[in-house]
């Protein structure tokens, strides 16, 4: 069962399951943030990593060298060039219960503009700042502002608890606190 605002805001109070939160959809000039009817809408971080020009490589996702990006820093946005992607990371710290499984969806905003967001699910127990890949379809830079809306997580409900969880299994992506490079 999908849940709605009002166990996302009793949840996020009682358990600090989002942090920082924000119990009303925030708009004022920004690309939309907060706790929305069935979710909450992420914002994006200022912190990067940004593939290096460097024709030569071959990205393996079995052994990425973090030398092949560049961390960077940015005060409002960061322009995206195009067809191609940076890598980000949630402003909010996320913490999974149990009993629940989360769904991530890119804001429409960006999908109208040629972005594509993606961000995998996180488990029962997972607990992190969100890694977020971020690509430009277009065939010109697009802009992407940083302490925004990006992605819209759904929480669902399961009938039961699962029998181990992230955290049970000690998982790889565990108490994330930057951007993490894939790992096997």
């Amino acid at each position: 069962m999908v849940k709605n605002d009002k166990w996302i805001i009793e949840m996020s109070t009682k358990y600090m399951m989002i942090n920082p939160f924000s119990p009303n959809q925030i708009c004022n000039n920004r690309i939309s943030f907060g706790t929305s009817s069935y979710g909450y809408d992420v914002r994006l971080s200022n912190e990067f990593m940004i593939m290096k020009d460097n024709k030569s490589n071959i990205l393996d996702p079995k052994i990425i060298s973090e030398r092949l990006f560049e961390r960077i820093l940015v005060n409002e946005f960061i322009n995206i060039p195009s067809h191609t992607f940076i890598l980000g990371r949630t402003l909010e710290y996320i913490k999974v219960p149990r009993n629940i499984i989360t769904i991530a969806f890119g804001k429409s905003t960006y999908a109208r503009c040629g972005i594509i967001i993606n961000i995998t699910p996180f488990e029962p127990e997972w607990q992190g700042y969100a890694t977020i890949s971020i690509t430009n379809m277009l065939s010109i830079p697009v802009k992407i502002y940083i302490n925004e809306g990006i992605a819209q997580i759904l929480f669902l409900e399961a009938e039961n608890i699962c029998k181990i969880s992230y955290a049970d299994r000690k998982g790889k992506y565990q108490y994330q606190d930057n951007i993490n490079m894939a790992k096997i």
